[in-house]
């Protein structure tokens, strides 16, 4: 009983904001960053965000200048902000590649160099993911990385990596949506990780309901991200995922994914090699999923003073409504504390650590639909560990 009112606390002293309606009524801890119509592109989608070495926040996003599909004239785009999010700077172009499409920004920090590395894909501007997906197109889905080594002031000119880290049979391919990781602990110390999602063929398995064979799997740099490889695979049905390390001191990686098997639940797999190789798919019943984004984080690492942490953010809904966070204390098996951030249309999103234990939420919301803006919220979350 103790327990059950101490986690109800928790839930109190998350701070709920509104959602804003326009910049001139933001507020310092939520406000909308990306407005569609605005600076040029008709919609914004795909947010992904992460804190740099120097306690700068990095919100990355496409902006889609004609419409708000996944392929045509999309450029690659970030905000900075050096004041924890009270502040950022004017929008910047990080890709554009004519009327193509430079999608899918997926940042990793490495923790000991401080460089950025952004993964993206590319495709030509003509060619609809339906079209990559049958190898109908004229071209295929490319897999391409840009750095920073001034914390985000500035990326380098994208390079391809396609050769290293895409199957040639592979037609569909997504870096992310979201952030990397490297982990911390185990034989695999310091090594960069991507969780990505990808199309393949199979005779022996028939797509239901429209839905292609997908898979997800990951990529690594163990070179601080000068090279990358592609590590295993996780199929079949699985989609758009994210990692987070598991706190067993031998760097045990957990994948949490979009499901295709038509469950409204997301998927877990496990890798116990750094990501070269994986555990097959199992169902997360109490992580509920209009089959969507979303996004996982670890918020504290056991310790003297702390208790293991992990934070869950998507729409909890069986539509893309519901903006929810969750924590868990048992390295993803159960999610005692539930919080919704925002009840309307909702989407994809992206966490980030703040200073003081305040986390940094990024996500996609509006009023009407669920890409009318990206917000950026930030809550208070010290009272998850007091247990």
């Amino acid at each position: 009983m103790q327990r059950i009112l101490l986690l109800l606390i928790v839930l109190v002293t998350l701070t709920w904001l509104p959602f804003p309606v326009r910049a001139q009524e933001q507020k310092p801890d939520t406000l909308a960053l990306f407005v569609s119509g605005t600076d040029g592109y008709k919609s914004y989608r795909i947010p992904a965000m992460v804190t740099t070495n120097n306690g700068t926040l990095l919100a990355f996003c496409e902006g889609r200048k004609n419409n708000a599909a996944d392929a045509g004239d999309i450029d690659i785009l970030l905000k900075r902000s050096t004041d924890g999010g009270r502040t950022w700077s004017a929008q910047q172009v990080i890709w554009d590649d004519s009327i193509n499409t430079c999608g899918n920004p997926c940042p990793v920090v490495d923790a000991v160099t401080g460089t950025i590395c952004l993964l993206m894909t590319h495709n030509l501007g003509g060619d609809k993911e339906s079209d990559i997906i049958k190898k109908l197109s004229r071209s295929t889905r490319t897999v391409w990385i840009s750095r920073s080594t001034n914390d985000g002031v500035t990326f380098s000119a994208p390079e391809e990596i396609t050769a290293t880290t895409k199957k040639k049979e592979w037609g569909w391919y997504a870096t992310g949506p979201g952030i990397g990781i490297q982990i911390k602990n185990g034989p695999n110390k310091g090594r960069l990780v991507v969780p990505c999602d990808f199309s393949y063929d199979d005779s022996t398995t028939i797509p239901k309901q429209g839905h292609p064979n997908m898979g997800s799997h990951s990529i690594y740099s163990d070179d601080h991200g000068a090279t990358w490889k592609l590590g295993g695979t996780i199929t079949p049905k699985m989609n758009e995922c994210q990692v987070v390390e598991v706190a067993d001191g031998n760097g045990t990686l957990l994948m949490n994914m979009r499901s295709y098997f038509q469950r409204n639940c997301r998927a877990h797999a496990i890798s116990y090699d750094g990501g070269i190789s994986w555990t097959g798919p199992v169902d997360q019943p109490v992580l509920v999923e209009p089959v969507c984004q979303a996004s996982i984080l670890r918020y504290a690492w056991p310790g003297k003073k702390s208790k293991s942490c992990m934070l869950f953010l998507n729409p909890a809904s069986a539509k893309r409504i519901n903006m929810t966070i969750r924590a868990s204390f048992d390295e993803g098996q159960t999610w005692p504390v539930i919080r919704t951030l925002y009840t309307g249309p909702s989407a994809y999103s992206s966490m980030a650590l703040l200073a003081n234990g305040i986390i940094g939420c990024l996500y996609e919301a509006g009023t009407k639909n669920p890409y009318e803006t990206i917000i950026f919220q930030k809550l208070t979350a010290k009272e998850l560990l007091k247990q």
